[in-house]
């Protein structure tokens, strides 16, 4: 597996009840657009992905990774998108029809695709993303990890996820 460009991050709608919700979104986001140490972020949640992001000896390497997320513009979804779309990065928001008035308020940044349905959503976020990143959020964004996490058991894809 080599370097990646389009991270696809799973997150709430909502911002939580607890501070360090949002500024994880808001870190995230800074650290997809910028000279960062993604390594050590996301090795804190999943050791095996350390040695994906090492490069030449060195973790401190410039990233301009591009987002794929749920395409709302409220709660984590909002943070990080906006984050990154200030940083300079390409942002794509990927939604249902039946959550277009939930999740969407005032504008958006960057692309948003309207889909059919769930499925349509995560099956065009698998296809567009090269490595998937989850964020607190409620049992949406648990069951969009655990389906990217089985369809790597399953074979149906081999990029990483982390959580």
């Amino acid at each position: 597996m080599g370097k990646f460009t389009r991270v696809c991050v799973f997150c709430g709608s909502k911002s939580g009840n607890k501070k360090i919700f949002s500024d994880a979104a808001l870190d995230l986001g800074r650290q997809l657009v910028s000279i960062l140490i993604l390594a050590l972020f996301l090795s804190t949640f999943d050791q095996n992905l350390e040695g994906f992001f090492y490069e030449e000896g060195n973790y401190q390497v410039e990233r301009k990774m591009d987002l794929v997320y749920g395409g709302g513009s409220v709660g984590l979804m909002g943070l990080v998108s906006q984050t990154v779309y200030d940083g300079g990065s390409h942002v794509l928001g990927i939604i249902p029809t039946a959550l277009v008035p939930i999740e969407i308020s005032g504008e958006t940044v960057g692309e948003v695709l309207i889909v059919s349905d769930m499925h349509e959503r995560k099956a065009e976020m698998a296809r567009r993303a090269d490595a998937f990143i989850a964020l607190p959020g409620g049992y949406g964004t648990f069951e969009e990890l655990l389906e990217m996490i089985t369809w790597s058991q399953l074979g149906i894809h081999n990029k990483p996820v982390s959580y």
